[in-house]
């Protein structure tokens, strides 16, 4: 009987895993080299901290953002322009059945982190937890 190899609530599996971090590393190397420009990315340092891969293997969604996050929007819009040259030239660096197709993303991650942490920190928060104390040492 066949197991089921779908997407559960366990994550990535290591291959996915693999893969995306190839794919990454290869995007990374095609910045750093200078192997590609775009007008519009002129002078832009892009960083690309993951490549999450979907579990058939075909799309890779890259996390990408630009150092200091300045234009973050005409960044993103300038690398899914090119994402098809950029899948080419990682393609040749990789020996892999199926290239991926790239899609860019902005990592919103470090922002998401510094809204939850002010709203964890603002007084209606605050309120809601003092008055939890208070009722659960009651008991």
């Amino acid at each position: 009987m066949a197991r089921h190899h779908g997407q559960d609530s366990r994550g990535p599996s290591q291959r996915q895993l693999r893969v995306g971090e190839t794919v990454r590393k290869e995007l990374s190397d095609i910045f750093t080299r200078g192997e590609f420009s775009d007008p519009d990315l002129d002078g832009v340092i892009v960083t690309i901290p993951e490549v999450r891969m979907t579990p058939d293997l075909r799309l890779a969604t890259c996390l990408v953002m630009p150092l200091g996050g300045k234009n973050a929007e005409n960044v993103e819009k300038a690398l899914n322009r090119s994402a098809k040259y950029l899948r080419g030239q990682v393609s040749r660096r990789l020996t892999m059945k199926y290239m991926p197709d790239l899609r860019f993303v902005l990592d919103t991650r470090f922002d998401d982190d510094d809204r939850i942490g002010s709203l964890l920190h603002s007084p209606e928060v605050s309120r809601d937890l003092d008055a939890e104390e208070e009722g659960g040492s009651e008991n």
